[in-house]
């Protein structure tokens, strides 16, 4: 009896032991798991209600959303959206690049490319719906050891870079064979620069209004060969800024030329030793051609304006001239880069400084603009911003000696390279690819281009490594 009693006293116990398993297994947790997802959904609805569907709340989410989005298509108009999309639709498309709303086969197509000497150039249109950029590369000027190299980008406009392009690489290339003469005591031909009338360049007719709003299209190219073909597309951002403006007549707007440059004897450019004052040559040509530009752009009501960058290499002397925003690199014997030119920005010190003087102002649509409209402070042409001096045409003048650098080579391009590249990068990236057939200018172009560039993109490269402390002595 006592061991049936001691089994059963066993298995009571083990029931009991069952039966609250079971509920710390079943009941208990079944009871936590529906109170915790109750709970989180109540409270999760309950801040909704206290938080979210608030008037207030609804109404700042809604205007700060509004805000966020008004800035970046402010970014995105800025950089001609409408533009990169027309041409996309319009153009057929090859292999697709991921980075880009253009097939790399157009991006090859729409190139140019020279070399001559040390120095090979190349440009792609890139997302603009026009080719803007020029580039100049002259290693040897009529056989005078001087070599010129220049860089123009232009906007609003053909016009203007097409002008700087022809006439004021034509007067430095004149005026430096005519001091090389006299110099050397050779006679000199004419100045045919003096000559020169503003017939000789062609110029736009005077435009109707719709004309007129159609010459602030992007319409430059690196080639005359460019202009073939292209697509006209409107920049809606610049548009916009023109139909608020009074409209532009010779009657609403007399013709306010600054005084004439004067003539000034060729013999002021050099000293009793041969040596020429370059900076003040450059100086007194690009003011020239501004004034004679200006001239010609408000007969025909043109608007284009133009950057521009130049480099006169002589024996171990390197003169860098700059106007705007395209840029000059250079790499020493160390492979540091040494700056050759300071990019003209409106929200610089001293240039929002000069602005606000004229009686101008700097905002910020999507990038620093002078009056709301142009992206530098200095330039060729841009006469409507030049009638009050908010843009000057006055250019930086840098001089260096190549015997304390001994130069690898020279970065000249305009600012679509420089969106992407800083200073350093670039440098960098050259030295990886001197040795490449035109010197790591198409290798540089491009990849600015696939890492997103939106502008035209227009790349020099002087090769000084094989010179000898970077002597360069004008050889072909």
């Amino acid at each position: 009896m006592e061991d049936e009693l001691d089994d059963r006293i066993i298995y009571q116990t083990y029931i009991s032991h069952v039966k609250i398993m079971s509920r710390i297994a079943w009941s208990v947790p079944l009871k936590i798991s529906h109170i915790t997802h109750t709970t989180y959904v109540s409270q999760v609805i309950r801040m909704f209600k206290i938080y979210l569907f608030k008037p207030e709340f609804i109404i700042c989410g809604t205007l700060l959303f509004l805000l966020l989005f008004y800035i970046q298509a402010l970014d995105i108009w800025s950089r001609n959206l409408l533009g990169r999309l027309q041409y996309t639709i319009n153009k057929p498309r090859t292999k697709v690049d991921k980075l880009s709303l253009f097939g790399v086969g157009d991006v090859e197509k729409q190139s140019w490319e020279m070399k001559s000497g040390p120095a090979s150039a190349y440009a792609i249109q890139g997302r603009r719906p026009k080719m803007e950029d020029r580039f100049v590369i002259n290693d040897n000027i009529k056989d005078t050891g001087v070599a010129i190299f220049a860089v123009f980008d232009g906007h609003g406009g053909e016009f203007a870079a097409n002008y700087a392009k022809e006439k004021l690489i034509h007067n430095l290339s004149s005026k430096i064979s005519q001091i090389k003469n006299i110099i050397a005591g050779k006679p000199i031909e004419g100045d045919s620069c003096e000559k020169e009338d503003e017939n000789d360049f062609e110029k736009p007719s005077t435009p109707s209004l719709s004309d007129r709003r159609k010459s602030f299209r992007k319409t430059s190219s690196t080639t005359d060969e460019c202009i073939k073909g292209a697509l006209e597309i409107t920049d809606s951002e610049i548009l916009s800024k023109l139909d608020n403006m009074q409209p532009i007549t010779r009657n609403s707007r007399p013709l306010k030329l600054t005084p004439s440059v004067k003539k000034i004897p060729i013999t002021s450019y050099f000293d009793k030793f041969g040596v020429v004052d370059y900076g003040k040559l450059i100086t007194d040509e690009v003011l020239a051609v501004d004034e004679k530009l200006v001239e010609i752009a408000k007969k025909s009501l043109d608007v284009a304006g133009t950057t521009a960058l130049i480099a006169i290499l002589e024996g171990t002397k390197l003169i860098v001239a700059n106007v705007g925003d395209s840029r000059g690199v250079m790499c020493d014997s160390r492979g540091n880069a040494i700056p050759l030119s300071f990019d003209h920005k409106p929200q610089q010190v001293r240039e929002k400084k000069r602005i606000k003087e004229a009686g101008g102002f700097v905002t910020f649509n999507g990038v620093w603009r002078v009056a709301g409209i142009l992206a530098t402070s200095r330039a060729l042409g841009d006469y409507p911003l030049k009638d009050k001096k908010l843009i000057i045409a006055d250019p930086d003048i840098l001089t260096f000696d190549l015997k304390d650098h001994k130069p690898q080579f020279v970065i000249l391009a305009s600012d679509g390279l420089w969106d992407i590249f800083s200073n350093e990068d670039a440098v960098n990236f050259i030295k990886e690819r001197l040795n490449e057939a035109d010197y790591g200018a198409k290798s540089i172009t491009l990849q600015s281009f696939y890492k997103g560039s939106m502008d035209n993109i227009s790349v020099i490269i002087i090769n000084l490594k094989d010179r000898g402390f970077g002597i360069y002595n004008g050889e072909k």
